[in-house]
């Protein structure tokens, strides 16, 4: 009971919210879905997400919910306890493990993408990436080449500055330090993409990207493109790895999940949505193709910023939107392991601070950018190390770990679930079964098509 009863608690409904939100945007809206939606068919990706994020995203983020704030302790221990009356095995718990293992893994190579993106901040402002002038493919291509995947040190120590502020926050705590920072962040981040919105919008041609970002080819629909809009969901709500049962964990008893599920699910899509609006529009005006995958934003946008009037300021707008996306996930992300770690061990929570990112950027950052480089004879699977902590954390203990919460809520909490969701009884009911018998088939058809 000690943990519960020293336990912080979000300030109000709204600081949980934007929490939260924040958790959920980061590089899964801003930088994955506008290069998954190229890729895939414009229209036809935007119109399946909006109905995954109602098919499965939802429904599972209340899953967490009422895992995180029934025991209100850590992403380990929210698994234990009892549960109808009867003492939960503590095999459950190695769900708990296994979310901790996949934070580990995202943060190995996120931090490292926080460090791409302060690099190019810092070569748009000294010049040493000049889009004053338009510039070329092979130009965008050859800085990208030479200051991200052959500058080993300076990515490492743009990466580890990008640590440090993560760090600063942190130690602060909940309140003080997340809750505080997402507080301004948060509209930071709004404003810098309603500035871009705007200004892409209205270029000349803009119009074709919209059309083409909102008019669904609905050829371009398949089965297989539903499954891998449903790992986007999952990938973009941060679900799989401890952060909602965590944030959930500080969240008052009457609170009502349903109400701040939804919202978290609509903010997620709106500001997903949002990041397309500003990104299309400008490719189709300066004739850039928007199907140039995980390097769109890297090296394609550049060379529309050369052909905008002001483009070195928007660009710099732009990722500094990207840092701050970023910046309001990877909190909530070392969250999870902080505060299992201070509750499994007793340890101070600056050492436990200390040890989670000290360890990841060892372990898991330095490894990630010299895999591109120095080490990059080194290979997991055929996979280079950042693509092995991609895969391996978004493609298997992400989802297993989901599929195992759904089994934990439909047979094992069983009316625990239901009442601690604190909904009227249909709606209730009907998300229990849901969750029960039909998200389980999902999961599962999700796990193998990824592998």
């Amino acid at each position: 009971m000690s943990n519960q009863t020293e336990r912080q608690s979000w300030s109000n409904r709204l600081a949980y919210i934007m929490t939260v939100a924040g958790a959920t945007v980061g590089f899964g809206a801003t930088w994955r879905f506008p290069y998954l939606v190229g890729q895939h068919g414009g229209g036809a990706y935007v119109a399946l997400f909006c109905l995954a994020m109602i098919v499965i995203g939802i429904p599972m983020i209340l899953v967490e919910n009422v895992i995180g704030r029934r025991m209100r302790v850590n992403a380990i221990d929210a698994f234990g306890g009892q549960a109808n009356g009867k003492k939960i095995h503590r095999a459950w718990k190695i769900l708990g493990y296994m979310g901790l293992v996949g934070a580990f893994g995202i943060l190995a190579y996120y931090m490292v993408l926080g460090g791409w993106v302060l690099n190019y901040i810092g070569s748009l402002l000294t010049g040493a990436l000049d889009l004053s002038q338009p510039v070329t493919v092979e130009t965008t291509a050859n800085f990208y080449k030479e200051s991200i995947q052959h500058n080993s040190w300076a990515i490492i120590g743009y990466t580890g500055l990008f640590v440090l502020v993560n760090f600063f926050i942190l130690e602060k705590g909940i309140v003080d330090g997340i809750e505080r920072s997402v507080k301004y962040l948060m509209p930071i981040l709004f404003i810098f993409l309603i500035v871009m919105v705007i200004r892409n919008v209205t270029l000349p041609g803009a119009m074709e990207g919209i059309r083409f970002y909102l008019m669904p080819d609905f050829s371009k629909i398949t089965p297989q493109l539903f499954v891998f809009v449903l790992g986007q969901v999952f990938f973009a709500l941060s679900l799989g790895f401890g952060v909602l049962i965590t944030l959930s964990s500080y969240l008052d008893k009457g609170e009502n999940l349903v109400r701040t599920a939804t919202i978290t699910g609509i903010m997620n899509t709106v500001i997903a949505v949002l990041a397309g609006f500003m990104i299309f529009p400008s490719l189709f005006s300066f004739g850039v193709a928007p199907d140039s995958g995980p390097t769109l934003v890297f090296q394609s946008l550049p060379i529309v910023f050369s052909n905008m009037w002001g483009g070195t300021v928007f660009a710099v707008i732009f990722f500094g939107l990207l840092v701050v996306a970023a910046l309001t996930t990877s909190l909530t992300i070392y969250e999870v392991i902080i505060t299992s770690l201070q509750e499994k061990t007793k340890m101070s929570r600056k050492w436990a601070i200390a040890v989670t990112l000290g360890v990841i950027f060892l372990l898991g950052n330095i490894p990630s950018v010299l895999g591109d480089n120095e080490w990059k004879s080194v290979t997991i699977m055929g996979k280079s190390i950042f693509d092995a902590f991609d895969y391996f954390s978004g493609n298997v203990f992400f989802v297993l770990t989901a599929l195992g919460t759904a089994i934990f809520v439909g047979f094992v909490l069983k009316d625990e679930a239901k009442e601690e969701l604190g909904a009227g009884k249909t709606f209730t009911n009907i998300w229990f079964n849901y969750v029960k018998y039909i998200v389980p088939i999902i999961i599962l058809v999700i796990f193998f098509s990824s592998i």
